[in-house]
């Protein structure tokens, strides 16, 4: 009975989180075309998160630098907490706060696209990563749990699971890297024929990345997908 009670309880939280994730479907479809275009054109994406969206981080850039279905060219992707040894140096030498900020100085360009994953909203670590995004100029997306929270909050863009329980809210960040994987995949086609569009148009092609042309308070992407707001 108590095993039979826990499985009810928790496909019952699960079941009532679906329905309200089925509206991101369109935030999904613009964060994969975004993603394909960045990283097609020579950006990456950082990615971070603790404990087991740590292990949900690693798996989706696994999947974006493997694949998730055919063969396709590999995506540059990284999971900032799977470099153990600048992890352990930067919180030993800096604090814990910094493990992912420090990092995102280093590796991150502009035009580059920084996923922060948190249940909460509130780990202080990704809070910094996400305000050294904006000082590099990165596009801060956010997984966490019920917005309102810090994190949505300071990022550019979030999908935020509406579920108090933590497990259900890992569960459907990692349906999130899924789909997300599923979207870059569908958009790539039209990101690789980008260049050539270009060259159509007497425009130089090569495999570069996007530069940000700021005006005022913001950088706005010269492939559409700004603005960046600066922190």
């Amino acid at each position: 009975m108590t095993g039979s009670s826990l499985l009810d309880s928790h496909l019952t939280n699960l079941a009532a989180a679906l329905l309200p994730y089925r509206r991101h479907e369109e935030l999904l479809a613009r964060w994969g075309g975004t993603l394909a275009r960045r990283l097609v054109a020579g950006g990456r994406l950082l990615v971070a998160g603790n404990g087991g969206s740590a292990a949900e981080a690693q798996h989706l850039t696994a999947e974006l630098v493997g694949k998730l279905h055919d063969d396709r060219q590999p995506l540059s992707a990284i999971a900032l907490h799977a470099e153990t040894s600048a992890l352990t140096a930067i919180g030993n030498d800096y604090g814990y706060d910094e493990v992912y900020a420090r990092q995102v100085r280093a590796h991150g360009r502009p035009g580059d696209i920084l996923l922060l994953l948190s249940t909460s909203g509130a780990s202080r670590n990704l809070l910094h990563a996400a305000r050294a995004g904006h000082r590099q100029h990165l596009t801060t997306w956010a997984l966490t749990g019920p917005a309102p929270n810090a994190l949505a909050d300071i990022c550019h863009d979030v999908l935020a699971v509406d579920s108090v329980d933590s497990q259900v809210v890992q569960e459907l960040h990692l349906v999130t890297s899924h789909l997300l994987c599923e979207y870059v995949e569908a958009a790539l086609p039209a990101a690789l024929g980008a260049p050539a569009d270009r060259a159509r148009h007497g425009v130089p092609t090569g495999h570069t990345r996007s530069t940000p042309v700021r005006t005022g308070v913001e950088v706005v992407l010269e492939d559409g997908t700004g603005p960046q707001v600066q922190a």
